[in-house]
């Protein structure tokens, strides 16, 4: 259904989802933590996306559930993210428009190519 979002299958087993996912976390720690010296914050490391769902748009947009955890404090446990993701693949891009908690303001967009992950 074009405009609707519909639920992703096996995402645990999806490549796609859960390169996206990874995408998510890296673009995350280069706008946040990388950028702005962290204000405190440590890298995320990513561990999987455990649910998704898509929504044709101009492109493909992903709302992924994303697991991570602190780089250097897994004891701590993972934490779970909401990361929306909208790609283009005739343009060969990706862009992470959000990345956020429930007491996290979230991430702003970030463009990368896929061809240079």
């Amino acid at each position: 259904m074009v405009g609707g979002r519909t639920d992703v299958g096996d995402v645990e087993t999806n490549k796609e989802v859960q390169e996206l996912g990874l995408f998510s976390v890296h673009e995350y720690n280069l706008r946040v933590v990388l950028r702005n010296h962290g204000d405190g914050r440590r890298p995320l490391v990513f561990s999987r996306v455990v649910a998704a769902q898509r929504q044709v748009v101009s492109g493909i947009k992903y709302f992924l559930r994303v697991e991570a955890g602190e780089e250097g404090r897994r004891q701590r446990g993972l934490r779970t993210f909401d990361a929306v993701v909208v790609v283009k693949p005739w343009l060969g891009s990706r862009t992470l428009l959000s990345f956020s908690t429930g007491d996290d303001t979230g991430v702003g967009v970030s463009t990368r190519n896929l061809t240079n992950n």
